[in-house]
């Protein structure tokens, strides 16, 4: 799958063939021709991929609090560590998007990403309820939905017209703080981190 996401990077969906994704790794196109039917099979197992690495990688998110979680999580998802790979992964993804009206495997593996990113985000901020840090009225689904939306389109933006998600960024983080925290929950930690940036 490493294959694959270098080759999609480097070439980009509509460009993308067999042969590209067998150069990039140790396999030769008749082996992975072997293990996947053509282009579209591969990249329907290399979005499944994608998935549960997202899955693993959310499972434990640093913080103390849920607040911190809840921004650390948040970061992650709109600040790549590597800004130029990240650029051409978001393409890639991008022309993958553009085809799932048309591809219903492509548009059932993003619904489970969309559904799993939304799960996490929710969970997060029924914790956050919970732990009386955020406003008693702020309801976690719709939150969820509307941070979930943020950032596809956060993702689309810098894919699109090569948008920096850094000032989405610091509306979410500011999102945040005004209107799901409680009065009275500190956000010294918040504060550095907008410090820090």
């Amino acid at each position: 799958m490493d294959a694959t996401y270098g080759a999609l990077c480097k070439h980009g969906y509509a460009e993308l063939t067999m042969q590209d994704i067998a150069e990039e790794s140790s396999k030769s196109k008749g082996t992975l021709h072997y293990h996947f039917e053509g282009k579209q099979d591969l990249l329907e197992s290399f979005l499944a991929f994608l998935l549960n690495r997202f899955e693993e990688r959310t499972r434990t998110i640093p913080g103390e609090t849920p607040t911190e979680r809840l921004h650390e999580f948040l970061d992650e998802l709109l600040t790549p560590t590597d800004e130029e790979s990240a650029e051409e992964f978001r393409t890639a993804i991008l022309e993958i998007k553009a085809q799932s009206p048309y591809n219903e495997a492509y548009r059932e593996q993003l619904a489970e990403f969309d559904r799993a990113l939304h799960e996490r985000l929710t969970s997060l901020i029924a914790d956050g309820l919970e732990a009386g840090e955020f406003r008693a009225d702020v309801d976690p689904d719709e939150t969820a939905d509307f941070l979930v939306t943020v950032s596809n389109g956060t993702v689309t933006r810098a894919a699109a017209v090569d948008r920096s998600p850094e000032r989405t960024k610091r509306h979410v983080h500011q999102y945040i703080d005004e209107f799901l925290l409680a009065d009275d929950t500190d956000t010294t930690v918040d504060d550095e981190m907008e410090a820090a940036e």
